[in-house]
């Protein structure tokens, strides 16, 4: 009866390290990413929303990013509805330099 339980404890130890690698630590690594590419946004990266939209940004304080599109359209986004950023700003390329 002793082993029973002990294969049980071990099995079920197994299945929680098969579900924290496959799909704890993954999206734990992606949220990290999205908080880096967030946190590094600034005036003049070509970016894309939640939406689809691509767009350059004008400007962007701690809430808010203001877009400009290639039709000369000013939209106001929440920060975090910024997907990805698809080129970084001349700027900031030669910041990093």
């Amino acid at each position: 009866m002793g082993g029973n339980s002990m294969t049980t404890i071990l099995s079920l130890v197994l299945m929680f390290a098969i579900f924290y690698f496959l799909l704890i630590r993954p999206q734990q690594k992606q949220q990290k990413t999205f908080r880096q590419m967030q946190s590094s946004l600034q005036k003049g990266d070509k970016v894309v929303t939640i939406g689809g939209l691509h767009a350059t940004i004008e400007s962007i304080d701690e809430e808010k990013a203001v877009l400009k599109t290639g039709e000369g359209s000013r939209l106001t986004f929440e920060r975090r509805a910024i997907r990805e950023v698809k080129e970084k700003s001349a700027l900031h390329k030669t910041e990093e330099a």
